[in-house]
């Protein structure tokens, strides 16, 4: 089950003015379940995203970009579940443009004013068919506030649909942020095998919204990792409606930016929380850095360690693991002698070794929990790197052996 970790209520996901969502069951996969969606933005809505750094990145993903690019305003976006697109050659980009044409129809706009995004199986043909088929059905429910079927319409492996909403008062006005994502496994940067979707109605200029999703991505999903496996089609779309009246530009949009980062952390804790067979949840926090990079760079190697999100599924206080982990990291100038490791408040190393006070007890005491704070401090600048994390169970073997079954 996830870790601490419940499905949003719907009333809980707040409408964003200018923005649809509509969702169908087009049997991509199986039958008796959500796995198309349709989102449509009013006439005026700029949108930014970030994608897979994957070099064999889906067709959808190739689409996507080649069609933010022709800036003819987006009008709409399409997801699937069931079916990645990826690794498909010519034919999977026939079948996105394919999609993108039959959404234009619908949608009485140009198949460029069309994003298309898939997740699930890769290597397999897309079936467009079934998808052309459902479209009409996900029209048919375009509502404002369908977060919630939106959110478990692109679920794949995901035990619990994922969205979030922040309000913030901006020039004496309202204005709203609302996330969906996924992601359970196949996570991580960058970006991470998850698709994400978050709308404001503020009025954003494309190029800053572009500078905006950056910063959303970096601080939350190039922070996160279940697996150490970086998908193919990562997609993570910020859309600004600008249905408040209220215009955002660089010098009036950091309180927008702390709604948008806000949500976007809580949409990636939550895949990680929901990690295929994840018992655990850890929070990875290096200090006293060089720099961030540097602070992330040995946060990761911790994180991503199989032997050490092994230890933590046992409540194993194999401590020596992470030492190990730390040591590999590639910082080949890092002094040992200098660092401290503590688990949450328990010291449990220093001086290159294990700390005197520490007793094994408290250790396990720490292990038992589900939430847990790894602390490195490098004692070597001032930079400060968080990275999140959750354990190897025997669930996630079991998960990702029978995937396409």
């Amino acid at each position: 089950m996830p870790v601490n970790l419940t499905s949003p209520a719907a009333a809980d996901l707040l409408p964003v003015s200018g923005v649809l969502l509509g969702t169908a069951e087009a049997n991509i996969k199986r039958p008796n379940r959500k796995d198309l969606l349709i989102i449509r933005l009013d006439d005026g809505a700029t949108v930014a995203g970030v994608f897979t750094t994957n070099r064999f990145c889906a067709a959808p993903v190739t689409v996507a970009k080649d069609h933010l690019a022709a800036a003819k305003g987006i009008r709409a976006l399409v997801v699937n579940t069931g079916n990645a697109n990826a690794g498909t050659g010519e034919q999977g980009m026939a079948a996105a443009l394919t999609t993108c044409t039959e959404v234009a129809k619908l949608m009485a706009c140009s198949p460029e004013q069309v994003l298309p995004y898939s997740t699930g199986v890769i290597m397999e043909p897309l079936p467009v068919e079934k998808i052309v088929a459902g479209l009409p059905q996900a029209v048919a429910n375009l509502t404002a506030d369908n977060w919630h079927n939106a959110a478990h319409a692109i679920m794949t492996t995901d035990i619990v649909a994922k969205g979030a909403s922040r309000q913030v008062v901006i020039g004496g006005q309202t204005v709203t942020v609302t996330g969906i994502a996924k992601g359970s496994g196949m996570i991580h940067p960058n970006m991470a095998t998850m698709l994400g979707y978050i709308a404001t109605d503020a009025a954003v200029p494309q190029a800053l919204l572009q500078t905006m999703v950056k910063a959303a991505a970096d601080a939350s999903f190039n922070s996160i990792t279940v697996d150490g496996d970086t998908s193919t089609n990562d997609a993570l779309m910020l859309i600004a409606s600008g249905k408040s009246g209220v215009a955002i530009t660089e010098e009036n949009c950091a309180e927008l930016q702390a709604a948008i980062n806000a949500v976007a952390i809580h949409l990636a804790q939550a895949i990680v929380r929901d990690g295929e067979g994840a018992t655990k949840f850890m929070t990875i926090t290096v200090e006293g850095a060089r720099d961030v990079a540097e602070a992330k760079q040995i946060g990761y190697a911790v994180a991503r360690s199989p032997l050490v999100k092994t230890a933590f599924f046992a409540s194993d206080p194999n401590l020596g693991r992470i030492l190990a982990a730390i040591g590999y990291a590639g910082v080949n100038d890092l002094d040992v002698t200098r660092l401290k490791l503590y688990l949450d408040d328990v010291l449990v190393a220093e001086n290159g070794g294990r700390a005197a006070s520490y007793q094994e007890a408290d250790g396990a005491r720490v292990m038992q929990q589900e939430d847990i704070t790894v602390r490195v401090v490098l004692d070597r600048g001032v930079a400060t790197g968080t990275v999140w994390t959750c354990d190897f169970s025997y669930d996630y073997v079991k998960i990702n052996a029978s995937y396409r079954s």
